[in-house]
């Protein structure tokens, strides 16, 4: 009888050797750029086009049917816009519209689930026809013929508790324009202070109605949003184990 999930988790002496020396060489670049860069700032990274990125690949959505556009005829006004001279909203590659992260989420779950039972089995002769005592062997009857007691109980709890609060703005620049007219953004932010570099991106799919006038969106209006917010430098790489336990707390079955 073969047990495949149970003995897919124990892995092999040459694959733990394997395993054990990419991480070591792993862990040995890492060191080697970190001795390298001893005593030194985080580098800012380049600012380049995101579109020439390795990877990237441009946003396909499900499109409506194209429609006929409708102009009005001997108008000033212009459909869509909020200005009377020019719409001053993002609307095309390369422009720029702010965006305004606001994360404020809280969730608390607390469950408790309790079982018991008790069960008691009793079952004896005291009286045969009468008698006391078992015909031709004139024997005592036995009071008790089986006797079983079984008791159980279980009780399980748990609680969840989250709560994550961000407020902040980055700019974002318009990557693509999708034929429905949604606009593509992606934005980054680097802030460095002291030896400590602060990373915040922002990606996703807004609608141009949704932009304010004062051209900026709320992240709760982007569809498909990608927000990270993180960072790199003396802190983070304390908080962070080593990559030889790293890979120990991989490989190890126990």
């Amino acid at each position: 009888m073969r047990f495949p999930v149970a003995t897919s988790r124990f892995l092999r002496p040459n694959t733990i050797i394997a395993v054990a020396a990419l991480g070591g060489l792993l862990g040995g670049c890492a060191a080697l750029d970190r001795i390298a860069n001893i005593g030194e700032k985080p580098k800012l990274s380049t600012i380049d086009n995101p579109t020439a990125q390795p990877g990237y690949k441009p946003v396909q959505m499900p499109m409506p049917a194209p429609q006929l556009a409708a102009y009005n005829p001997n108008s000033l006004w212009r459909n869509g816009s909020r200005a009377f001279f020019k719409d001053q909203r993002a609307h095309q590659i390369g422009d720029i519209l702010t965006v305004t992260v606001k994360i404020s989420d809280k969730a608390g779950i607390a469950n408790e689930t309790r079982r018991s039972r008790a069960n008691k089995e009793d079952s004896g002769i005291d009286n045969f026809f009468g008698k006391s005592k078992l015909p031709l062997l004139n024997k005592n009857l036995p009071v008790k013929l089986l006797q079983a007691d079984s008791t159980a109980s279980s009780d399980g709890k748990g609680a969840v508790t989250r709560q994550e609060d961000l407020q902040t703005n980055v700019a974002a620049v318009v990557t693509q324009v999708l034929p429905n007219g949604n606009l593509v953004i992606e934005g980054k932010q680097e802030v460095r202070v002291n030896f400590e570099m602060r990373e915040l991106i922002v990606a996703g799919i807004v609608r141009p109605e949704d932009i304010q006038s004062d051209n900026t969106i709320d992240s709760t209006k982007i569809a498909e949003a990608r927000i990270a917010y993180g960072g790199r430098g003396q802190i983070t790489d304390v908080q962070q184990p080593r990559f030889g336990q790293q890979v120990m707390d991989i490989i190890l079955p126990f």
